[in-house]
């Protein structure tokens, strides 16, 4: 399946239906008066966040979604039938953007989060509504309300509690598919990722979510390789481990270039705790491993991690270090949590 993380689609609420001008006729019975019913109310349009989904593809040969009309009033005071409303699913971490694509409209991050997006139009009243002491054989009826519509862009950034950064071929891919049952793309060229993974990581009897980016190379944020867009997956996560390749030419420079993209993107990613590891350690020699150590050293201002996916050493210090920023942050969200009064 294709990954599509966003996608921009009309849609439109269903319009009320019409009353009716109707007038009771019965054998025998005079002066019958007016039974014009009302009409239908339209349907609305409704954005559901359900399980098993975790693309856009379904908006990508699809654009329009129109609820149903309400039904019209009909004569002996029958009311029409309320317009078939349409539902949207999403998958979890799906943002509602205006056209603009920058004002969130709708944020839904839980699965079986539902919420009404666009309301449908109210159907006509019938003669009958009006009828009154003075006025006994109404002869008019209301139109339906029209539905709301608008143009809105869904866009979905993945839900993880860690996320991977680097250079490409920095190691992020390897790492992912040591650590999960993953099996992302591994190959010895740049951008072997293209479109975002997750996998989830268990170490010492805890799980938690890991998200691999395709790597930052520099102007990414100018649209130079495959730009910085794909950096909206990772807004959501506590903690970044960022992956910096022991076997390239200077660790330090490729920490500040990919450190220079994540500040030029924002969006909170300069400020999120940071992680970082030296790879393939695996294929450095010792002085070459300290002159890489102390390079990154540097350029971080903190003391990084030696690991190589490869052979596994480093990869299970690296988690538990991931681990614990994750679980301090989710101690942090828990004392933010107000718990409701108590009702007897």
């Amino acid at each position: 399946m294709k990954f599509l993380d966003q996608a921009k689609i009309y849609v439109r609420a269903g319009d009320g239906g019409a009353g009716c001008l109707s007038f009771r006729r019965e054998k025998f019975i005079e002066f019958g008066g007016p039974d014009g019913g009302d009409g239908g109310r339209g349907g609305d349009v409704w954005i559901e966040c359900v399980d098993g989904l975790n693309t856009l593809i379904d908006y990508r040969y699809q654009q329009h979604f129109k609820a149903k009309k309400g039904g019209y009033g009909m004569g002996k005071n029958r009311a029409g039938a309320k317009g078939d409303d349409v539902v949207l699913k999403v998958p979890a971490g799906t943002e509602v953007l205006e056209e603009d694509g920058e004002t969130v409209l709708a944020d839904l991050t839980e699965v079986g989060q539902r919420i009404r997006f666009l309301k449908g139009g109210n159907g006509g009243f019938g003669n009958a509504h009006f009828q009154t002491s003075t006025n006994q054989a109404p002869r008019r009826a209301n139109p339906g309300q029209e539905g709301e519509e608008r143009w809105i862009i869904l866009r979905l950034k993945l839900i993880a509690d860690a996320g991977l950064v680097g250079l490409p071929n920095a190691g992020k891919s390897t790492f992912l598919a040591a650590t999960t049952a993953a099996k992302p793309k591994v190959a010895d060229y740049p951008f072997t990722t293209l479109h975002p993974g997750l996998g989830v990581v268990k170490v010492d009897g805890r799980e938690f979510v890991l998200a691999d980016i395709p790597g930052l190379i520099e102007g990414a944020h100018e649209g130079v390789g495959l730009g910085d867009r794909f950096l909206a997956h990772i807004e959501r996560c506590r903690v970044l481990l960022h992956l910096v390749d022991g076997t390239s030419e200077h660790a330090g420079k490729a920490y500040k270039t990919v450190r220079a993209e994540l500040d030029a993107y924002g969006a909170g990613l300069e400020d999120k705790p940071e992680i970082v590891a030296l790879t393939k350690i695996d294929s450095l020699d010792a002085e070459t491993l300290k002159a890489q150590m102390d390079r990154l050293k540097r350029a971080a201002k903190k003391k990084p991690l030696a690991l190589s996916a490869a052979t596994g050493d480093g990869v299970r210090e690296a988690l538990r270090a991931l681990l614990g920023i994750i679980d301090e942050g989710r101690a942090e969200e828990a004392d933010k949590v107000v718990p409701e009064p108590w009702r007897p």
